[in-house]
Formats: structure tokens, C-alpha cells, sequence
């Protein structure tokens, strides 16, 4: 049986990314992301609930943010695209901690953080997204005479 491991994500950077090089020659970039989702409270009050994410870069992408000295800062927003993966270590004190990552494969630059026009992209695969022009108050409105939003 096929699995899939694939997450897509577009937020903003939340702290500016940090670039680790080894002894190899190869390099790491890590960073994290924070997405938002807008729902309505019991009292019809609109909430904002954000969700981070850890952000791990290698390979290629990563060698050509660090050489080049791409400036990612926090506050971009950024279409992230990878895998999940789940890891654990210890601590100084011997506890054992887990950790999730998005190992990200494809980074496309959407927006310089206090710009408004559209930035660049790291990988030429990496998909474009046109702007969603949805009603969030009412996504699915129901077709006149039809009881289903479908």
C-alpha cells in the first residue's frame, strides 16, 4: 500500500532564519511559521487562532540561501512545501523531547514583510497562488431554492 507524507503551507516567518554549516560542507536553515485560521466564537465573535511550525531546510535550497545570503526575515509570508518529520532527543538532563518538522523541499518568497507586491521564488516548480476571493463571513452560501451548500 502507498503512503504520502506532503504539507503545503503558507504563513509568515516567525524568526528570522538561522543557518547551521557542518564539517561536510553541507548547510541547514531552520526557521519557524506561523499560519492562522479565523473562526467565530460561541458568541459570534471573530477569534484568530495561530499554529507554529518548525521549519527545517537542507540540500540545495539550503546551500543557496546561505552562499547567496538570501534575506529572509521575519514577518515574509512564505509558501512552504514537505514532509512532516517527527524526532526525539535528550536533554541536558537526560529527558527525552519530540520534536515536528516540516523538512521543506520547495520555498516560494510571496511577500517582503511591509510590501505588497508579489517576491520571488527559490525553486521554479513551486506553485503560484492567486489571491482567494472568498467571503469568510459565509464561504459556502447555499443556491437559492437548494437546503445543501452543495
Amino acid at each position: 500500500m502507498a503512503s504520502l507524507n506532503k504539507v503545503m503551507l503558507i504563513g509568515r516567518i516567525g524568526k528570522d532564519p538561522e543557518v547551521t554549516s557542518f564539517e561536510s560542507g553541507s548547510k541547514k536553515v531552520s526557521f519557524s511559521l506561523a499560519t492562522s485560521d479565523n473562526y467565530r466564537d460561541k458568541d459570534g465573535n471573530w477569534q484568530e487562532q495561530t499554529e507554529w511550525h518548525n521549519i527545517v531546510v537542507w540540500g540545495t535550497i539550503a546551500n543557496d540561501i546561505a552562499e547567496k545570503k538570501r534575506n529572509y526575515i521575519k514577518g515574509d509570508l512564505m509558501y512552504v512545501e514537505g514532509r512532516i518529520k517527527n524526532r526525539q532527543y535528550k536533554d541536558s538532563q537526560d529527558v527525552t523531547k519530540y520534536i515536528t518538522e516540516i523538512n521543506a523541499e520547495r520555498l516560494n518568497m510571496i511577500m517582503k514583510a511591509g510590501q505588497g507586491n508579489a517576491g520571488h521564488s527559490e525553486q521554479n516548480t513551486a506553485p503560484q497562488y492567486p489571491k482567494a476571493a472568498q467571503d469568510q463571513s459565509n464561504p459556502m452560501p447555499a443556491q437559492e431554492g437548494d437546503d445543501l451548500p452543495f
